[in-house]
């Protein structure tokens, strides 16, 4: 592997960083597409080495919020606690599975996720989220708890499933079920993701599916792009954004899945 490999690593990690910064979501959705696609990265090591990356990057940004007193990680250990159970379990499930299997299931998670930031950013982000609260009501605070603890186990299950740090389902979760102001949710859910992505990063690696030196240049991009997309992160367009990214997801999830049925 030449010099310019290793510098459109970086590049990619700098992309990375700063869509985390920007609109708190996992990087598996840029890296696993490209180390799979143009790296000839097995997606086994290609998910093992976007969570190694998701790591770095997402504790690069929370630590710009916590500066800002918008990271609340005690109201929000629930989630911590399950998702990292399930970040285990879904490493496991992720080990068992096929190439070609895992590949088109990816593919299809990133259709979603596309779609779904595509959707939202045509519709009026609080009101829709008022909306949701409106139909979920809790008489115990038991009640509350175990939503979160069931919410964190799922978000956990993908992680490890898909490499996705879970950062966007934690923000909403946190929104939703919790009633956390927009600035601390993001905070928080960006280092819960951090947390996450590190558990299943332990499960990755334990298999041996993780390129450190690739997630190395990897990751020194992405924290170059944390630093930088947090510091004009109020400055963006958030509905343009959204949809921006939500069209380049579903672009790349139709070519992972057309190119894993064809193999």
């Amino acid at each position: 592997m030449n010099l310019v490999f290793y510098l459109l690593a970086i590049g990619i990690g700098i992309i990375t960083g700063g869509m985390t910064s920007l609109i708190g979501a996992s990087g598996v959705m840029i890296i696993v597409p490209i180390l799979t696609m143009f790296f000839k990265v097995g997606v086994h090591a290609a998910i093992g080495t976007s969570l190694f990356v998701d790591v770095i990057a997402s504790l690069t940004v929370s630590y710009s919020y916590y500066k800002n007193g918008n990271i609340d990680l005690k109201s929000g250990v629930w989630i911590a606690l399950t998702s990292v159970i399930g970040a285990q379990l879904g490493a496991s499930f992720a080990n068992k599975m096929e190439e070609g299997k895992l590949s088109s299931s990816f593919g299809i998670f990133l259709v979603i996720g596309g779609l779904s930031m595509f959707y939202n950013s045509f519709k009026g982000k609080n009101d829709s989220l008022d909306t949701v609260r409106g139909f979920i009501h809790f008489k115990r605070e038991w009640q509350k708890i175990l939503a979160v603890l069931i919410t964190g186990l799922g978000i956990g299950i993908l992680s490890g499933l898909f490499g996705a740090g879970g950062g966007v389902m934690v923000l909403l979760a946190l929104i939703i079920l919790m009633s956390f102001p927009l600035h601390k949710a993001i905070g928080t859910s960006t280092l819960i993701m951090a947390i996450t992505a590190f558990s299943s990063t332990v499960g990755y690696a334990a298999r041996g599916n993780i390129s450190l030196i690739l997630g190395s240049f990897l990751a020194g991009g992405a924290v170059l792009g944390g630093i930088l997309g947090s510091r004009y992160a109020n400055k963006v367009n958030e509905r343009t954004l959204q949809s921006a990214v939500g069209i380049c997801f579903m672009a790349m999830g139709i070519v992972m899945t057309v190119i894993a049925i064809i193999k």
